[in-house]
């Protein structure tokens, strides 16, 4: 009776209603009464240990089995070791099996088996199980079929996939829906969404599982209108909506933009799962409407539902996106007063919002507190300097995640190849290069456009077209890069010859690749032919000229010193008559030219326009100190002291063993500092007594201007 009893208890425990406390007691009863032995009150006892999330203990009961010779107690705990992620543990399980004298698996064992395989993505493992289940003819199974081409999917080998699937004498739907899963969770969207289509057109009917993995391609595809159209094939054939389908309607239309159906979805789900609060949020979170996703949140904990990290990071991201540092001060607070273990995601997401909002130092904050960083921690701290200016500081952090042990990826080295373009720094622009290599990442235009951007804004041209030559294939970004590249460095013709050559391969410029050209023109005082492209820019591309593009052809004209006629053309445009950045580009050239009559026109509107800026007041000072017009510096100098303008210090840098060193005018806090001013005030003295040399030995009187 008492055993009885206890196997009532055992049964009825693994619904949720026993604790860990009362499994162990139950397990030490039946240790008292000698039952440990017994097949189905250790099965029972294993799935009450597995209910419990103690699974060591439940393969502690297994081991301890001395004859253990039901196969369903073997699949069962295989079974759990898969569905809660234990991979290994199951293939050791299998193992153990396959050497076991009277046993054998069976059409039930082989799901579990091949379902761990594809989870740790050991394709030879696999294939092993696929060569048995050929001997064993167990391949006319169509659960085992599906889980052998579920596993060749998850492990990238789609063509073994579809063999299978072809080769199937009868296919059921939840086959089909093995395909289209396996397309979905590897990214393969369209061919989710292309298989699903053929599956009605043989006349399955979809299920609630075929029609969330459907609709949840469309999601990542931003392809709206077949979602509305499988949408509304439910509506037609009166399909009753289950919480993943709705949830997956609601994901759908929200990363559509189309948040008005989403939310007419999502308040007809009358119990809303946690999938659905999250779908909801992520919905408003990408359009950055803080409100909304706060607001669900206290719905959420008013039907007492808990918010998952994927919850709180979609919240946060709306705090970023809309700069909203006060909400996001308060999401961190309920993470830390609901003391909820902020994962790999929560952690990024609150580093991201911290430098999104300007508040560089609360980032460094809570990225100091993260334990155990990985590499995403890494990125989000490195991204975020970049997009803050801080280079310097970025290549510092990329540094200290070498010296964690943390391999680069992607991202990393993207983000750290544009603080060296922004920085000049060569040379460990070239360490990441070979980091590059090492990693086989060639192939990601991304990492190689940055790598082309960071060699071209060095000046190492050669080196930047050799990256341009290799890359797998040139967008529109990487020949306008290579272009600028040959531009900026005086190598126009070269820059011309390759603009055309992205004419010919059918690329169409923007505004940014004739900016690039016309450019190039302008160094190389090739006015003629930057006038033509700016014409082509128009007449042929369609394309209307900005305040930017006017800019670079008022200094293409002014370089050439037609410096009237760059001026016709700011008075005859009224838009940009008065633009105070065209207006400077040109007053730059009167200066380079002498050209004091419209020089003199421009400063007075240049003064008027911004009082507070003092450039317009150092450029005229030297057109006139150049003329020797001393008088003119001083009531410049009078001027712009009566405003109390001062010329912003010049900054710069270099790069010494893998070091950068800043330098600002007068600055006298950096290392070394007696020996650099040493060394300088050694080249000034060599500057003035060959200045002098050169004066006398034309029988010239040596003369400096009077102090001003």
């Amino acid at each position: 009776m008492a055993s009885m009893n206890i196997l009532s208890l055992l049964k009825s425990g693994v619904n949720g209603s026993t604790s860990l406390k009362q499994c162990k007691l139950l397990h030490q009863k039946i240790v008292t009464l000698g039952l440990q032995s017994s097949i189905i009150f250790s099965k029972n006892l294993i799935n009450l240990y597995i209910s419990c999330q103690d699974f060591h203990s439940a393969k502690l009961v297994f081991q301890n089995l001395e004859n253990p010779l039901d196969i369903t107690l073997w699949n069962g705990l295989m079974s759990e070791y898969t569905k809660n992620h234990l991979f290994n543990e199951a293939l050791e399980l299998f193992e153990k099996l396959l050497h076991f004298p009277y046993l054998k698996a069976d059409s039930y064992t082989f799901p579990s088996v091949l379902k761990a395989c594809g989870g740790l993505e050991k394709v030879q493992f696999g294939q092993m199980v696929h060569a048995h289940l050929i001997k064993c003819g167990l391949l006319s199974d169509v659960v085992v079929t599906s889980s052998l081409i579920g596993m060749y999917a998850k492990c990238g080998l789609f063509g073994s996939a579809i063999q299978l699937f072809d080769e199937m004498p009868e296919r059921d739907v939840a086959c089909w829906n093995t395909m289209i899963s396996c397309y979905y969770q590897s990214g393969k969207f369209a061919k989710a969404l292309e298989f699903f289509e053929k599956m009605k057109g043989l006349g399955y009917t979809p299920n609630s599982v075929t029609y969330t993995a459907a609709i949840s391609s469309c999601a990542r595809l931003l392809d709206m209108e077949t979602g509305e159209r499988i949408h509304q094939q439910l509506v037609n054939d009166k399909f009753s909506l289950d919480g993943f389908v709705s949830s997956a309607l609601v994901d759908m239309y929200g990363k559509c933009g189309c948040l008005e159906k989403a939310k007419e979805i999502f308040e007809q789900i009358p119990f809303k799962s946690l999938v659905s609060w999250n779908s909801m949020i992520s919905g408003y979170s990408l359009r950055g409407d803080t409100r909304s996703c706060i607001e669900l949140l206290r719905r959420m904990s008013k039907e007492n539902t808990r918010p998952s990290s994927v919850t709180l990071s979609s919240l946060l991201m709306a705090c970023s996106k809309s700069a909203q540092l006060q909400h996001g001060k308060f999401l961190h607070a309920y993470i830390i007063r609901n003391k909820i273990i902020s994962d790999v995601f929560l952690n990024a997401s609150l580093v991201d919002l911290y430098f999104k909002c300007g508040r560089v130092e609360t980032a460094q904050n809570v990225f100091s507190k993260i334990t155990k960083k990985s590499v995403e921690a890494w990125n989000v701290m490195i991204s975020g300097y970049v997009s803050a200016g801080y280079y310097l500081e970025a290549l510092d952090i990329y540094n200290d995640m070498k010296l964690a042990g943390i391999k680069p990826d992607a991202i990393t080295l993207t983000s750290a190849l544009v603080s060296c373009s922004q920085l000049a720094a060569l040379e460990q622009g070239k360490e990441i290069h070979k980091c590059i290599i090492d990693n086989r990442l060639e192939s990601n235009e991304t990492v190689m456009g940055s790598l082309l951007d960071m060699y071209a804004k060095c000046g190492v041209v050669s080196e930047a077209f050799q990256v341009f030559d290799e890359l797998p294939e040139r967008d529109l970004v990487s020949w306008t890069t290579m272009i600028v590249a040959y531009g900026s460095h005086g190598q126009a013709f070269e820059a011309l010859k390759l603009f055309n050559e992205m004419l010919h391969s059918n690329v169409k410029p923007d505004r940014v690749a004739f900016l690039a050209v016309i450019s190039a023109c302008a160094h190389a005082g090739l006015v003629d032919e930057g006038c033509h492209y700016f014409n082509l820019m128009i007449s042929v591309c369609g394309i209307q000229p900005s305040a930017e593009e006017y800019s670079c052809l008022i200094d293409l004209l002014g370089r050439a010193g037609r410096l009237r006629e760059a001026y016709a053309i700011l008075q005859n445009n009224p838009h940009i008559r008065d633009d105070v950045e065209l207006l400077s580009t040109l007053f730059s050239a009167c200066h380079l030219h002498e050209e004091r009559e419209i020089g003199e026109e421009i400063a007075k509107v240049l003064t008027q326009k911004d009082v507070d800026d003092p450039s317009t007041y150092v450029v005229f000072e030297k057109m006139y100190a150049s003329q020797n017009k001393w008088n003119e510096v001083r009531k410049l100098r009078l001027k712009m002291k009566e405003l109390r303008l001062r010329k912003k210090p010049g900054c710069s840098w270099i790069e010494v063993d893998k070091r950068i060193q800043t330098f600002l005018a007068n600055d006298k806090s950096f290392p070394l500092v007696d020996n650099v001013y040493q060394c300088l005030c050694l080249i000034y003295s060599d500057m003035e007594n060959y200045e002098c040399f050169s004066l006398n030995s034309k029988g010239d009187e040596y003369y400096s201007h009077p102090a001003t």
